[in-house]
């Protein structure tokens, strides 16, 4: 199937721009949910891939068209694992009895719950899980990893989520210091994209 269009599955921006970029090569008009007025789908798995599947399987449907969805977080070794797949929500408070989300305020609550541990270790990674659907089709699933540490303070303006308080190996310098396309060479998603690309575009 020759695929010319397909739907991010994502009501982020940030992501949104990430991959129309990522894709801008390969000549496919890329929408997202939001585009086309499709809903949020509930994250009820326990895994990134879970996550990723049920978006990508939900919204296929929901199009008819080829859907792609990530579910991407970052797990701080120290805590866990945590915020791991509840990275989004971790950012998440209550304000008039709506449900906000700040990732300011998760990297604050991040670097408090580290400082209470008074721990030296700060390693973490960034993971992202890609789901791809194709309608009539088996979900596939293409993964992609950063390690790194996590900083002592936010630093940084660019990315978003918690790219202001995360240096990826071999970088002293936080994500959020990166340009788009710096980012793309060596982030979780970046990995999982090139995955991606060699999978479903240079198959043959």
């Amino acid at each position: 199937m020759k695929i010319t269009k397909l739907v991010v599955a994502s009501h982020n921006q940030g992501k949104i721009d990430e991959i129309k970029k990522m894709l801008s090569p390969y000549q496919i008009e890329v929408v997202s949910a939001r585009e086309l007025n499709l809903p949020d789908v509930e994250e009820t798995g326990t895994t990134f891939a879970e996550n990723a599947a049920l978006k990508a399987e939900q919204l296929s449907e929901a199009s008819g068209l080829p859907c792609l969805a990530d579910d991407s977080g970052l797990c701080v070794n120290a805590l866990g694992g945590r915020p791991g797949v509840y990275s989004a929500r971790y950012s998440e408070f209550e304000k008039d009895g709506k449900t906000e989300r700040d990732f300011s305020r998760g990297m604050d609550k991040l670097l408090a719950e580290l400082a209470a541990l008074d721990t030296a270790d700060h390693s973490a990674y960034f993971a992202c899980v890609l789901a791809f659907k194709i309608p009539g089709e088996k979900c596939r699933f293409f993964e992609g990893r950063v390690n790194g540490v996590i900083a002592h303070e936010k630093s940084g303006t660019g990315g978003f989520g918690f790219d202001p308080v995360f240096i990826p190996d071999g970088s002293d310098k936080t994500f959020a210091h990166f340009s788009k396309d710096e980012k793309a060479a060596v982030s979780h998603r970046g990995r999982a994209f090139e995955k991606f690309i060699t999978g479903v575009f240079n198959a043959d």
